[in-house]
């Protein structure tokens, strides 16, 4: 088979991308310039940089404050407010946005980045109007307060999605940390709540101390290929578990076309791309789609479709069995230095 002739198109969100490979958040899907080059290198859609919650806040406490600076300063002056100069960081989000659809014929999914319900969850709404085709939600929390339980946790982050998911009006993704206590469960009732889809999984960005000076450092390290274990793991379990019109989204550790070949067969709609575009450049994406492509031809597949599922449908009747068998077989195949012959 022609590699050409092989079919990606994929649908993600009840978009039809004609790839796939999905931009994620990064500076690079924030630049008109280079978002220009990831849909000329055939990118299937891009996601841009979070809007974040403490940015949104931040920046309206300090416009209140300004505000309330004049208030009583003269009883003539009741109209008086200071000069506010420039767009805020929203305004400024919802242009780029515009600007960004304009310039790709790719489909643009707005992201948010949020912890909690309120007027801030508007903002769902504005991107929508500004030409997002869809929103994908952020729900990064690091559960350190003793004073939430698990379930406390879960309950907050349900009303978050239910809210942007009713206030959006387009397809919204939830992109999930794995530390949930019940992955599984907890996944049907954020679809429960109107997701119509899951990004598997948000990465969290670990700090380091610096010895000398004893401050914390962060420092973005990108992702290796060993980390796509993890989604692959879940969305092979919960592939056969979910409705179809549900899409999973596989990201974190995709750097070649082989990688996309497994999360396609494991069941994921879309494949996110990040580190491996950071580090060689937008145009990476063409080589991803070659050698993807190459991948299916030689294995006789006419399409994405076709391979997607294929080993999550081998594993779905195992279940857990399956998982607990893979763990020990995964501990037994170490073989170090000095190990004698396997029995």
């Amino acid at each position: 088979m022609n590699p050409s002739d092989v079919d990606l198109s994929t649908t993600y969100l009840g978009l039809t991308l004609r790839s796939p490979l999905v931009a994620s958040p990064s500076p690079l899907t924030g630049d008109v310039d280079s978002a220009r080059r990831l849909a000329a290198a055939g990118v299937g859609a891009l996601v841009l940089p979070s809007l974040f919650e403490e940015e949104i806040v931040a920046e309206e406490l300090s416009l209140t404050a300004a505000l309330e600076a004049g208030a009583g300063v003269n009883p003539e002056a009741t109209n008086y407010f200071p000069p506010v100069e420039g767009a805020t960081l929203a305004d400024r989000y919802l242009a780029n946005l515009e600007r960004i659809k304009s310039a790709v014929d790719v489909p643009v999914i707005a992201s948010l980045n949020a912890t909690s319900v309120g007027a801030w969850s508007r903002y769902a709404e504005l991107v929508v109007r500004a030409g997002a085709d869809a929103v994908e939600l952020n729900v990064y929390r690091v559960a350190a307060n003793p004073q939430f339980a698990a379930a406390d946790i879960e309950t907050a982050d349900l009303e978050l999605i239910s809210d942007v998911c009713a206030k959006a009006k387009v397809p919204v993704a939830v992109k999930l940390s794995p530390y949930y206590s019940s992955m599984a469960h907890f996944v049907h009732q954020v679809i429960r709540a109107g997701a119509s889809g899951l990004v598997l999984f948000n990465r969290f960005y670990q700090p380091d101390i610096d010895l000398e000076t004893m401050d914390v450092e962060c420092r973005l390290e990108l992702s290796t290929r060993v980390e796509l274990g993890l989604p692959l793991r879940w969305i092979a379990m919960l592939r056969p578990q979910i409705p179809d019109s549900v899409s999973l989204a596989a990201t974190s550790g995709v750097h070649a076309g082989k990688d996309a070949a497994k999360a396609l067969a494991v069941g994921a709609n879309a494949v996110m791309m990040t580190s491996e575009l950071l580090r060689l450049g937008p145009e990476r994406v063409a080589g991803v789609e070659t050698e993807l492509r190459s991948w299916l031809a030689e294995h006789e597949y006419d399409s994405a479709a076709q391979l997607r599922g294929s080993v999550s449908r081998v594993t779905a009747e195992a279940g857990e069995a399956f998982e607990r068998a893979n763990y020990m077989a995964t501990l037994r195949s170490w073989v170090g230095v000095g190990a004698g012959p396997r029995r």
